[in-house]
């Protein structure tokens, strides 16, 4: 009975360990998916913000609209 118990909790220890590799792979790609994110949708959404204004003000001055 005693063997049988501790062939069940190795098989537990076995079986956690591979969830907790699981579990890190897939905290590392939501990571990495966030700093993707952040590089090709959030920062040239703040550069468009920065950028515009100026832009349009040149347009503007080229045809001299006021």
């Amino acid at each position: 009975m005693e063997n049988e118990i501790l062939e069940k909790i190795q098989e537990q220890d076995k079986k956690i360990d591979a969830i907790y590799k699981s579990v890190e792979k897939t905290r590392k790609y939501l990571k990495w998916t966030f700093y993707l994110t952040l590089i090709f949708f959030i920062l040239p959404l703040i550069a468009i913000m920065v950028i515009l204004p100026s832009l349009m003000n040149s347009i503007a001055n080229m045809y001299n609209i006021q």
